[in-house]
């Protein structure tokens, strides 16, 4: 490494866990995070800040003001400009380090993506709120055998699960099948930045095990901690389920896309649709919706607003109708601004 590098890094260099030698080993790595949000941009920072050679975030969704109570990486201004969550990140990070290598994708994480997005990655970190995309993040890793880290965090909850392939209990074992009923979100049960930081913490310190070789000091279980009522709890996770469907049958579903449907709800009185090959001319829509309410846009979104709806259209044809959870309301909407 070079002095300047050693200078940076030499309070993490003098941990006997990493040393030298694991820091040069850092600074050639690459790392991927899907999703931006609290649990992602809290790892984002970590990571960056210790040297991760590499570091690709990928995110569909725009910096919103509740978004700063805990989304450590973005600001009022990334807010007012309603700046892609993997845009603002890429910026913040190459302001405190310029060293690493950023790269940001605006993108929903789909089976049709999937191999693109997530491709050269050594460790995929989960940031993400559904788990829809955490089956496909699992389908994928276990495929390929790279490994991942599940984390998430919900009032004052947070849990996490290594991930490693042909060695651990992969998501399938543990979850076989995704959450029943009702289920909390942040935006029914709300969210502490504490317990954010909290998973975060957990996870990059995982990630930084992996990527160094210190593969003996993993956890080899799911932990849970509730940071509000002081409840801790860990289910081994140190082998893969007999008769797993994904890590035993190899059966990936996700991956395969079946089932996944067209449009999916956010989760915040929101409707997400997903349209592609539709490439958007902002200058030109703007245009268009000008006359019917109001409309900004950047390079990256427009967001055009006409009570009691919102919609915020991507470049890509991608769109997030607020103000309802009505598919059909959404889908109309979108058809009547946009096209069919």
């Amino acid at each position: 490494m070079s002095l300047e590098l050693d200078e940076r890094y030499s309070r993490q260099i003098l941990f006997r866990g990493i040393g030298r030698e694991g820091q040069r080993r850092l600074t050639g790595s690459r790392v991927t995070i899907v999703g931006c949000g609290a649990t992602g941009s809290a790892i984002a920072a970590l990571l960056a800040r210790s040297g991760i050679g590499t570091l690709r975030i990928i995110d569909r969704d725009y910096v919103e003001p509740s978004n700063l109570q805990r989304q450590t990486l973005f600001d009022e201004s990334d807010a007012a400009e309603s700046l892609p969550k993997a845009v603002a990140a890429q910026k913040r990070i190459v302001a405190f380090n310029s060293q690493i290598a950023v790269e940001s994708r605006i993108a929903d994480l789909v089976p049709e993506n999937v191999e693109e997005l997530l491709d050269g990655a050594e460790l995929i970190l989960d940031g993400t709120d559904n788990f829809e995309t955490r089956y496909l993040l699992n389908d994928y890793a276990v495929s390929k055998r790279i490994p991942w880290i599940y984390s998430a965090a919900v009032g004052s909850y947070a849990v996490t699960l290594n991930v490693l392939p042909e060695e651990t209990a992969c998501l399938a074992c543990v979850f076989p099948e995704s959450p029943q009923g009702t289920v909390e979100t942040c935006e029914t049960a709300g969210i502490l930045n504490s317990a954010v930081n909290l998973v975060a913490s957990i996870a990059a310190s995982e990630s930084l095990k992996l990527l160094i070789g210190a593969r003996e000091k993993l956890r080899r279980t799911l932990l849970s901690w509730d940071v509000w009522y002081n409840e801790r709890a860990e289910i081994s996770s140190a082998h893969p389920k007999a008769g797993c469907q994904v890590c035993q049958k190899r059966a990936f579903v996700h991956l395969e896309g079946k089932g996944r449907p067209h449009i999916t709800l956010c989760g915040r009185n929101s409707v997400q649709i997903h349209e592609r090959q539709r490439p958007i001319d902002f200058g030109e829509l703007t245009r268009r919706l000008e006359p019917l309410g109001t409309v900004r846009h950047n390079d990256f979104v427009l967001k055009f607003f006409r009570e009691p709806y919102e919609m915020t259209l991507f470049p890509d044809g991608r769109a997030i109708i607020k103000g309802t959870t009505d598919i059909g309301v959404a889908r109309s909407l979108y058809a009547r601004y946009v096209g069919s």
